[in-house]
Order: C-alpha cells, then structure tokens, then sequence
C-alpha cells in the first residue's frame, strides 16, 4: 500500500512512523518551517491504529491514518470506517483518515484538524431532567448490570414515578378507604395523570372514570422493585 501525496515526498517506516513527509523548506534551513506529515496504515481500523497515531502526535503536525476498504481477492467490504463513530473519535483527535482501495484508490474520509462537537441541547436537557427527576442511584451497573435479565429493564425516573403510583394504588386497596383519583396521586408523583393515561407498562386498569387499580403485572412489578 503505497501514498504518495502531491509535491510532498514520503518515506517509508523508519521505526518512529509507519509513513512520513516533509513540505515546505524541510531540510534546507530556508522558508517557512517543515510541516511533519505521519501516517500510519493498516488492513483494518483498530484500537492499536488509533493508539499508534496517539503516538506519532508528538512528532507530527499532522496525523493520517489509512485502512483498506477491500476485502480479500479485493472484494468491496464495509468495515468500521465508515462508522460514524470512528469518524467522529477521528475528528476529536485531529485525525485524517483515508481508505484505500485494492486498486490504489485514495479516499479521504476524514480531514485532519481541529474540530469540537456540536452539543445537541434537547439531548444534554433530557439527560439533565432524568438526573433531576430520579431518586436515588437505582440503576445497577457494571457487573451486576449482566446479571439482570434483560426484559427487567433499567430504572429510571419515569420507572420510579410509576412504581410509586402502583404503591399508593395498592396502598389505597388494602386500607380500603376508597382510590385516589389521578390529581391526588400528584403528591406521590407528579406524573401521575399522564403516567395513568398512557399506561406504558401494563401496570394500571381503568376501573371507572378517573378511577384507576392495578393488573397482575402492576402487582408483580411492585415485587419485582421491591427497595427501588
């Protein structure tokens, strides 16, 4: 696999670089100062390419990496380049990355520079409220994380809100001193209303207008959350 970008010459490993160039002035002592151009190819996109090219940083102004985009026999694969994930770590870094086909062919898929996210406000804002809204760190993570099945599910602060009303509507059956309507429960979750209406779990059954009880589901649920 062969680069050779125009005006620059380029050198091959030399034990700091997998590719290296030099351009303007370099060598000579005139002119503007040399800009350092190291790249570092591989078959595949990988952890080790990218920390390779962590590594030239020090050295190099700018930084390529290059993968092929065929596969054997030089059959067209998609491969984790075209990720848009890699591209965007590729962006964080000041990466360049070029794909280069079993034919010579050089694409380039990220430019090398500077570049800071986008923050997506609607996001950053719901991730705010769920932090705001949850009681407690209930969700469990790591490790233990596996060894819930996956139907479970995680808890969140709608999850909590939901449990909570559950707990009041099965309170309000055992005492037998009547159930609370839908603004009532607000005290116990302020979702309550819209928590009823929509029903998204299976836990609540329309008894009468403005009166709501609990499904097989919504009683296992209260078992199965028992301490959250």
């Amino acid at each position: 696999m062969r680069l050779r970008p125009g005006g620059v010459p380029v050198a091959a490993a030399n034990g700091a670089a997998g590719r290296r160039a030099a351009r303007n002035g370099a060598g000579d002592g005139a002119g503007e100062p040399p800009l350092v151009v190291i790249g570092e190819l591989k078959q595949r996109f990988s952890l080790e390419l990218v920390l390779q090219g962590v590594d030239r940083m020090a050295a190099g102004d700018e930084i390529w990496l290059a993968v092929s985009t065929s596969g054997a026999g030089g059959r067209k694969r998609r491969g984790r380049e075209r990720d848009p994930r890699v591209r965007k770590l590729c962006r964080l870094l000041g990466f360049g990355l070029l794909g280069v086909s079993a034919r010579g062919a050089v694409e380039v898929l990220v430019e090398p520079g500077p570049w800071r996210p986008r923050k997506v406000k609607r996001r950053r804002a719901r991730l705010v409220d769920e932090h705001r809204r949850r009681r407690g760190d209930p969700a469990v993570g790591g490790t233990a994380m596996r060894l819930v099945p996956a139907k479970a599910g995680i808890m969140t602060a709608y999850r909590q809100q939901a449990l909570a009303v559950a707990a009041a509507l099965a309170a309000d059956a055992a005492t037998g001193l009547g159930t609370r309507r839908p603004r009532d429960l607000k005290a116990v979750a302020p979702d309550a209303p819209k928590i009823l209406l929509h029903n998204v779990y299976g836990w609540f059954v329309r008894v009468e207008r403005g009166v709501y009880g609990l499904t097989e589901a919504g009683r296992a649920a209260l078992v199965r959350w028992e301490g959250h």
